[in-house]
């Protein structure tokens, strides 16, 4: 249930009411070192906000990994990407606690899910054990730490979210220590002239505004000239003690002539509204510099849950001859809170700065299907794929197309259709559609293929054409030789390659019999480990098969010895 409050608060007693609704000594840490975060809850990311806490492992993999509380596993998932190996607990208490980029389970848990691999003959599976069936006990170890999936580097993710509704909560409203005596630190400020009058220091687009510190550690603006109705981002972060990482905030509150306007904080959210990020931030300021501008104001088609008090959905409309004070606070979960005051004066100006009123011959309705014939492709919007009405960049051709650029987020997939009907059946065996990256090198897309046409679903705009992918895989042996007796080893390491389209399938054989091999597309590599205990001969033939994503296939025989 959420809490509304109204008036002017200070954080502390946000904070205070926030970790009062859960529970502080109910669970313990889930690692026996001490607690430094690497990412915090709610942190901005690429389409999605964090949903949990990165716990850093002192560059280390193996870690234990210890259950915060008794419980029962209720799901396990592995896959290559994502969360790699992760574990669910349901806890009696209404939470689930969720640990992920993990290098093992603990041996009870590693033998159920190795037995579901080898019985779907698949690495990548993902099982509900029946409640009660793998039961955990607080501060058992359940599992040890590692970089699998999409991790960037050896890390806990660490979740609780609520068993019923499924949304994740912040897992330092639980009690846990992480030391954090540091001000969210402030990278810039930026005013938005948002009505078709408004004009901002004599700009009528948005513009970066000057601060200075001040000796009690707030920051203080210039005087801000403006007339019409304005709003106001920022671009900051947090940093935790005992670490250099450049975390995200957990709470900002925008406050003027002492009416709160906008507050809002990470103690929550839904994963089927954190695409709604993008409406959050200045997306085509994220697009063109990599930064994110939090905005301090709602958009219209802003649909995020997060937002505790809104008036006027944050803007402020700024009357001729009238003082306005802006207070922007921005909090972390400690309590720590950097302040930053706006004095706005309402002076009416002719802006020297004009709105970029750019069009193209073609428009897209948001709330429309919109479809475009490009010649080589056809493109297809469904009805909401964005969030508002803009004027498209698209360039036809005859083998590559241009579908605007990174200024304008999609919230939906949407379709990309080529025609091949022009090639012959084996031409277009090894043709796939591929996005061109920034070094123009194609990179591959999700091709249906049927009849004469070629579709891919994609949220990216960019230059799209049809590559060809004529090349197998490269297959190739990494820590034994052919012949080699092997008895002392504990596991098999083969290097696995593709240079365009793109691994897609893999599959080894020990004497006839299916064999598990974990794949780690960052490092290329498929490991087999001996302690599976299926080998009852001394001589073994591998064979391990790697297709790619047009279907060129590469088999790699060996032959070992093991007593």
């Amino acid at each position: 249930m959420r809490l509304y409050f109204f008036g002017v608060i200070c954080f502390a007693s946000l904070l205070l009411t926030a970790q009062e609704k859960y529970p502080s000594d109910a669970f313990r840490s889930p690692m026996e070192i001490p607690l430094v975060l690497a990412g915090t809850f709610g942190e901005l990311r690429s389409n999605h906000f964090h949903s949990g806490i990165d716990i850093k492992t002192q560059g280390r993999q193996g870690l234990p990994i210890i259950a915060i509380a008794d419980g029962t596993v209720a799901r396990i998932k592995v896959s290559h990407w994502g969360y790699g190996k992760a574990l669910y607990i349901a806890h009696p208490n209404g939470y689930t606690s969720v640990y992920a980029h993990l290098r093992k389970f603990s041996p009870e848990i590693e033998a159920y899910i190795k037995k579901l691999q080898y019985k779907k003959q698949s690495y990548e599976v993902e099982a509900f054990p029946d409640f009660g069936e793998l039961k955990v006990a607080k501060g058992s170890t359940i599992a040890y730490s590692g970089n699998t999936g999409g991790s960037s580097g050896p890390h806990l993710h660490f979740e609780i979210r609520n068993s019923v509704t499924e949304k994740p909560t912040n897992p330092l409203l639980y009690g846990y220590d992480v030391r954090d005596a540091t001000n969210p630190s402030l990278i810039g400020l930026f005013a938005y002239p948002l009505s078709n009058e408004a004009v901002v220091n004599q700009s009528a687009k948005k513009i970066q505004l000057n601060y200075t510190k001040q000796p009690d550690g707030s920051f203080l603006t210039d005087t801000v000239k403006a007339i019409g109705v304005i709003g106001f981002g920022f671009n900051g972060f947090d940093r935790q003690d005992m670490a250099a990482n450049k975390n995200g905030v957990y709470a900002v509150k925008q406050v003027v002539n002492g009416k709160v306007y906008s507050e809002y904080d990470f103690e929550t959210f839904s994963f089927r509204e954190t695409r709604y990020i993008n409406t959050l931030i200045d997306y085509a300021h994220f697009g063109k510099f990599r930064q994110r501008i939090q905005k301090c104001f709602k958009e219209p088609y802003n649909r995020l849950g997060i937002y505790k008090n809104l008036h006027n959905n944050g803007k402020i409309t700024v009357k001729e001859g009238l003082s306005y004070s802006v207070e922007i606070q921005i909090s972390d979960v400690e309590g720590n809170i950097t302040k930053l005051v706006i004095p706005v004066e309402g002076v009416r100006e002719t802006a020297k700065i004009k709105k970029d009123d750019k069009t193209t011959n073609d428009f897209v309705l948001a709330d429309k299907p919109n479809n475009f014939d490009l010649g080589a492709a056809k493109v297809y919007f469904p009805a909401n794929t964005f969030y508002q009405d803009f004027y498209i960049e698209l360039e036809k051709g005859t083998d590559t197309i241009s579908i605007h650029n990174n200024s304008v987020a999609a919230h939906r997939n949407f379709t990309i259709s080529f025609d091949v009907s022009k090639y012959t059946y084996d031409q277009r065996k090894q043709l796939f559609i591929a996005r061109l990256n920034d070094k123009k090198m194609p990179i591959h897309s999700r091709t249906f293929k049927r009849d004469g046409s070629f579709t891919t679903r994609t949220r990216s705009f960019g230059t799209y054409t049809l590559a060809k992918d004529s090349v197998a895989p490269k297959i190739k042996a990494k820590n034994f030789k052919e012949k080699q007796w092997l008895s002392n080893y504990s596991y098999l390491s083969l290097e696995i390659s593709d240079d365009l389209s793109g691994i897609s399938t893999y599959n080894a054989t020990l004497n006839g019999e299916w064999i598990l091999m974990e794949y780690e597309p960052k490092t290329k590599t498929i490991i087999y480990n001996f302690d599976d205990n299926i080998l009852n001969q001394t001589q073994c033939d591998l064979k391990v098969v790697v297709s790619d994503n047009v279907g060129n296939s590469t088999t790699f025989k060996s032959t070992f010895f093991r007593k």
